[in-house]
């Protein structure tokens, strides 16, 4: 599968309300980097650590509903693209509605994501989840 498969792949995922990297896109060395997050939860090396790290967050109490602004990149090297987007999200023990902007780096090797890197706003996501 080609980068931009694997990211087509991810938002089916995700609006489909499944983790947003599955089994069948992770490679045995699968390293997926969220530079912005708290301390220890920055980066996830290999296959078992990235699945259990999506599969801790299966717990969140929200629903994501559509990508915006997509815009896809691509880079003078063929196994990486650069994507930009909005994730438009409800929590529904509020209804509350918000929108967190993403950038996207994303490598893939022999048809899997070897290295996801993801940049994300977190003060948005903060303040979507404040009571």
């Amino acid at each position: 599968m080609t980068p931009r498969g694997l990211f087509a792949r991810f938002q089916d995922n995700v609006l489909a309300g499944r983790p947003g990297l599955d089994e069948g896109m992770l490679g045995d060395g699968t390293v997926v980097e969220t530079p912005f997050s708290p301390e220890g939860h920055r980066r996830f090396e290999g296959r078992d650590a990235v699945a259990a790290m999506l599969e801790a967050g299966r717990g969140l109490p929200v629903e994501f509903e559509a990508f915006r602004r997509v815009v896809v990149h691509e880079t003078a090297d063929p196994d990486v693209i650069v994507a930009e987007y909005e994730l438009v999200a409800r929590i529904p023990a509020t209804g509350r509605r918000a929108a967190g902007a993403f950038v996207l780096v994303l490598r893939a090797r022999d048809g899997r994501v070897a290295h996801w890197r993801e940049y994300q706003d977190v003060g948005a996501m903060a303040r979507a989840f404040a009571a």
